[in-house]
């Protein structure tokens, strides 16, 4: 057995070059020393415990792995203590003594870019350092697991250190933090534990917390009847779960602890929809659980949380580098010991390989709702309206994913079947009498596959009708499911971005909106003689001009076949685009009527006896009124009006009912 020489000395390092680099350069958050220490003595035991399983040491049966911080709110101070392996004198000098050989700017070297494994976390020097960031004095005591003296270490500042034998008689280490005056807060139970929760709930080592300075607790008495199992409650539970459930293999997790994970973690009481279980070992080490919860609100304003680990270490939440954009809209876990991370595990190094492990996180999302929608259809659409917002927004963002989800995306039609585009597609074609194949496909290039170009080609695409507004929109839905025509429903704010990528991928299509333009199938044929038409048309279009004073106003004259229907706004595909893109980016103050109008059409029916009568009874005050509120109630039908148009509107039908009075 050697014995420990009693020295003095100064670190490898200054205050004036190591600490600025801890503090600032390493490590921002100076809460963080508390996952580097437990870290730190999780390691030490993990150690311990490959040398159990090597035979190279024999533990006794009742040997309870675990780690312990003890707080003194009086004292000011914070001990960290574990029963790992520990530290000989020599490896004391090797770890604590000799951090940064060269000073700092050697330091910065070695460990700016390295992706070895002697910079990444477990570098123990390194962590213990943090220690200094809120610590004006600290100690270290510990004994090897090896037939030699325990050692003692102190040092303040960081600066100079002073080591010798120590008393520490159980196999570990202990390090008491002497916090700074400004670092306080950390000695209260409740703030240590805050952050212990933070970075450290599920550490592979059970995590024991003590106040020393709290009054004991009596140990119940034989007198209070407690059985074994009320008693073991009674024993001190550690604050972190040391395996997680991402940590089993799916077929070992329940429903019940899938969703009481979800709970504990993100304190979400609201059920998630589904989950997917990540367990991967190769080409790297992945494993993690992301869930997707109800996100049917509008997407700018979702917040997901992707919680990142190494080795069961907290190390951010939401790192864009690993996690793809769009899957920050959900919540999870994953954690990955492979992510190449700098000493403070703030920064991701080697791009490509991290590139990897988010195109392997995006294909399993794929794979998963692919999956879902062959295999479990009927739950597919059950989840479909919650979900397509997050499957539009990963589309918009990922054409990797866009890709492997395209056959798989799902829209509702007016009956409230869910179709894919080529479905509704197919079913057009059917209805309009066409038999050829109704895939969508486009020439290598990215010109139409029917080779038409201009105009031509434009009137050759398959037009797919869709909705916007239920309710708004709902005189012409009646007029689509009268006529035996379809639609589909696309009534969320991605959903414009993304018909827009899905014409540029899909040159075949076109998107219009059920209320854009009247196609013949709603018309009849004009029987009349050529001249006489003309001059009901010319007639009643000048009347309603005048009625509005709107000079500029588009109308058109139609023989409609449904007859209840006495007037329609038609606002062409295009104008309506320019103007929700107008809304989006808020630029209606420029100039309204550059925007607003153009491309607005009213349309009326020349069945309907309201537009009889206008042509009929030109010279009639009535037909004014007529002209106004045939106008007002297309525009109703189309979108809400001003409040100065429906005051008027209001007083309007007050004076019409009181016509039938009379």
């Amino acid at each position: 057995m050697s014995n420990v020489v009693n020295e003095q000395g100064s670190l490898s390092i200054n205050s004036e070059n190591i600490f600025p680099i801890i503090k600032k350069w390493l490590y921002s958050d100076h809460d963080i020393f508390f996952r580097e220490l437990i870290s730190n003595g999780c390691d030490a035991i993990t150690k311990m415990k490959k040398l159990e399983m090597m035979g190279e040491v024999s533990l006794p049966d009742d040997n309870e792995w675990k780690v312990t911080v003890k707080v003194s709110p009086e004292e000011k101070t914070i001990s960290i203590i574990d029963n790992g392996i520990g530290m000989t004198a020599d490896e004391v000098k090797q770890y604590i003594n000799q951090i940064a050989f060269s000073g700092a700017q050697a330091f910065v070297e070695q460990y700016k870019d390295k992706t070895n494994e002697d910079c990444i976390i477990g570098h123990f020097g390194l962590g213990f350092y943090s220690a200094f960031m809120v610590a004006h004095k600290v100690t270290i005591d510990t004994k090897s697991y090896k037939d030699e003296p325990a050692v003692h270490w102190e040092s303040e500042e960081g600066v100079e250190f002073e080591m010798g034998e120590g008393t520490r008689t159980e196999r570990g280490t202990e390090i008491t933090l002497y916090l700074n005056e400004d670092s306080y807060e950390f000695s209260n139970e409740y703030r240590a534990k805050e952050v212990i929760e933070k970075y450290c709930s599920f550490m592979p080592t059970p995590i024991f917390f003590e106040n020393v300075d709290a009054p004991a607790k009596e140990a119940p008495k034989a007198e209070d009847g407690k059985d074994g199992e009320e008693a073991e409650e009674k024993k001190p539970q550690p604050l972190n779960d040391p395996t997680p459930l991402w940590t089993k293999h799916p077929n070992e997790c329940t429903e019940e602890e899938y969703k009481e994970f979800f709970r504990n973690v993100f304190h979400d009481y609201k059920e998630p929809l589904f989950w997917i279980h990540l367990n991967m070992d190769y080409p790297f080490n992945l494993k993690g659980i992301l869930y997707f919860p109800k996100i049917n609100t509008e997407y700018e304003n979702l917040e997901g949380t992707i919680k990142l680990y190494s080795n069961q270490v907290f190390i951010a939440d939401n790192i864009k580098e690993v996690i793809p954009e769009f899957l920050l809209l959900l919540k999870g876990v994953i954690d990955c010991p492979d992510l190449p991370l700098n000493v403070s595990r703030s920064a991701l190094q080697n791009d490509g390989f991290v590139k990897k492990i988010s195109d392997y996180i995006t294909k399993k999302v794929a794979d998963k709702l692919s999956g879902m929608c062959k295999v479990e259809r009927e739950e597919y659409e059950k989840y479909w309206d919650d979900i397509s917002p997050f499957i539009k927004f990963g589309c918009l963002k990922d054409d990797k994913f866009c890709e492997k989800m395209k056959d798989y995306m799902l829209f509702k039609n007016l009956e409230g079947k869910y179709l894919t585009l080529a479905d509704y597609v197919k079913a057009a074609k059917e209805a309009a009498g066409e038999t050829e194949d109704a895939t969508i496909v486009e020439n290598a290039d990215g010109t139409s596959a029917t080779g038409e170009n201009g105009e031509d080609a434009e009137e050759k695409k398959q037009v797919v009708y869709y909705v916007t507004d239920e309710r708004q929109q709902s005189q012409y839905i009646n007029m689509f499911k009268e006529a035996g025509l379809d639609a589909i429903f696309l009534t969320h704010n991605i959903d414009q971005p993304y018909i827009s990528k899905l014409e540029y991928d899909n040159k075949d299509i076109r998107f219009q909106r059920i209320d854009a333009d009247l196609t013949e199938t709603f018309k009849e044929e004009v029987t009349e003689d050529a001249d006489d038409w003309k001059k009901m048309v010319d007639t009643v279009t000048d009347m309603v001009k005048k009625a509005l004073n709107k000079e500029k106003l588009t109308v058109k004259v139609e023989k409609l076949k449904n007859e209840k229907v006495a007037s329609m706004i038609t606002l062409s595909e295009d104008s309506r685009r320019m103007q929700d893109m107008m809304k989006m980016y808020n630029m209606y103050g420029m100039d309204p009527s550059m925007f607003g109008g153009e491309g607005e059409t009213l349309v009326l029916n020349a069945n309907h006896p309201l537009v009889k009568f206008v042509f009929e009874h030109k010279k009639s005050k009535n037909a004014s009124v007529i002209c106004e509120q045939l106008y007002d109630l297309a525009m109703l039908s189309h979108k809400p009006l001003a409040p100065e148009e429906m005051t008027k509107f209001i007083e309007r039908s007050n004076e019409i009912m009181l016509f039938l009075t009379k």
